[in-house]
């Protein structure tokens, strides 16, 4: 059994090969050959910090030279801070094959699901990209998005760190960025991706353009969301990555008026990479993600298979 750190993930794994790895993953879990094992959570205060400890996984079935593995995402929160641990088994034998740092492709594989769904869902002409926040998945989802689309300008809006992002985003891709406050961000942006800590809606839903895809990915609890019930309803779908962990986790759903999201609008993205459905130019698609252990077993396979451990 190998230990992967997280300075040999950074060495083979990379944002295409996570989007690619990703997008097979969602494929597998879309005919049914892929199992999630969903997300656990205990909490407790001592010395006065707040911990956490969660756990999820996922059994994937082999892919060309990947073999067929089960896996498990661990993770302590210790005020707000995250630190993360995967370990792989073998289907074949059930032994272990390797335990991976995994704080690199966590960071990597929100933004690399992300990037799959726009891939399938954002308009091909789309030019303007708007992201929520400023921090590591706002960063990611920049790196990300814009390697599937060919964006001509991106949209900041932060509470805070806003305008240095902005300069660092333009000295990375290339083309204008610029901060703006939440309702040009919406009203602006043919593709727009939050990824905050907000507890409450970002923005009033009524002034997403025809056509945009949203991407939200800030939060992953019960009692938080970033998309408020006007977006929800204009939607023409709703997407998540699995609707068990959707209708337990995702805020922006849960909390939602019933009746606003109509169960036939409600769709796992791998259901929708196995059997697209038509998408008009006007409609607004969403992509709610909570992160799911998919994601992580998925790269933590590529990566130890990269390193030679599978």
């Amino acid at each position: 059994m190998r230990l992967i750190t997280e300075a040999d993930v950074a060495a083979v794994l990379d944002p295409d090969s996570a989007v690619a790895a990703l997008r097979a993953a969602f494929a597998q879990h879309g005919r049914g050959q892929a199992q999630v094992l969903a997300r656990h959570r205990a909490t407790a205060t001592q010395g006065g910090a707040a911990l956490a400890i969660s756990a999820m996984g996922a059994i994937l079935d082999a892919d060309g030279e990947l073999p067929a593995v089960l896996g498990t995402k661990a993770y302590s929160a210790r005020n707000g801070k995250y630190h993360f641990l995967v370990s792989l088994f073998s289907a074949e034998t059930g032994e272990a094959i390797a335990t991976l740092e995994a704080n690199e492709f966590t960071r990597l594989r929100t933004a690399a699901a992300s990037a799959v769904a726009a891939d399938l869902l954002a308009l091909p002409e789309a030019r303007t990209l708007a992201v929520f926040g400023a921090g590591i998945q706002a960063r990611a989802h920049v790196e990300a998005l814009t390697r599937v689309r060919r964006f001509e300008r991106v949209l900041v809006c932060a509470r805070s760190g806003g305008e240095a992002f902005a300069g660092e985003i333009e000295a990375q891709i290339g083309f204008p960025a610029q901060v703006v406050d939440a309702a040009t961000a919406a009203a602006e942006a043919d593709v727009i991706a939050t990824a905050t800590r907000s507890a409450v809606p970002l923005f009033d839903g009524a002034l997403v353009k025809q056509g945009a895809f949203i991407a939200a990915v800030g939060s992953s609890t019960k009692v938080a969301r970033e998309l408020d019930d006007a977006l929800l309803a204009r939607a023409a779908l709703v997407v998540v990555e699995w609707r068990t962990a959707a209708e337990l986790e995702a805020g922006d759903i849960v909390q939602a008026v019933p009746g606003v999201i109509v169960p036939e609008r409600l769709v796992e993205l791998g259901e929708l990479i196995v059997s697209p459905r038509p998408r008009e130019a006007q409609d607004i698609v969403v992509y709610k993600s909570v992160g799911i252990g998919l994601e992580d077993v998925a790269l933590a396979r590529l990566v130890a298979h990269r390193l030679g451990a599978c």
